[in-house]
């Protein structure tokens, strides 16, 4: 049986799941935020998100599975990473949102 690919839907079905968590825009895409600081939003392609993170995740990442976490010359310099919505499997969403939020909330609020 095939699986069927992650939609934005997906993400916006687990990312509200979190506290405090509200739906908004960026960059004219879809967005979630966590007491208005972005964590995760859709990447104007559609076919990837662009998810908060820290650079030391990140790097982990990108070098475990360079196909579906990457990240363009515009995000170098961001605590961001570039998630492909056609690679990444639905069960790694959890861990990856919790990551995004945490790095998003504010020191005291990060209990997720």
């Amino acid at each position: 049986m095939k699986k069927q690919p992650v939609t934005y839907d997906t993400v916006r079905r687990v990312g509200l799941a979190l506290p405090n968590v509200k739906e908004g825009t960026s960059y004219r895409t879809p967005a979630l935020k966590v007491d208005g600081k972005l964590f995760v939003r859709l990447h104007q392609d559609l076919d990837k998100i662009v998810v908060r993170m820290p650079f030391d995740r990140r790097e982990e990442m990108m070098a475990a599975d360079p196909e579906t976490y990457f990240i363009t010359d515009h995000y170098r310099d961001y605590p961001c990473i570039l998630v492909s919505l056609s690679k990444v499997r639905e069960d790694a969403l959890p861990d990856l949102l919790k990551i995004a939020y945490r790095a998003a909330s504010p020191a005291k609020k990060r209990r997720v």
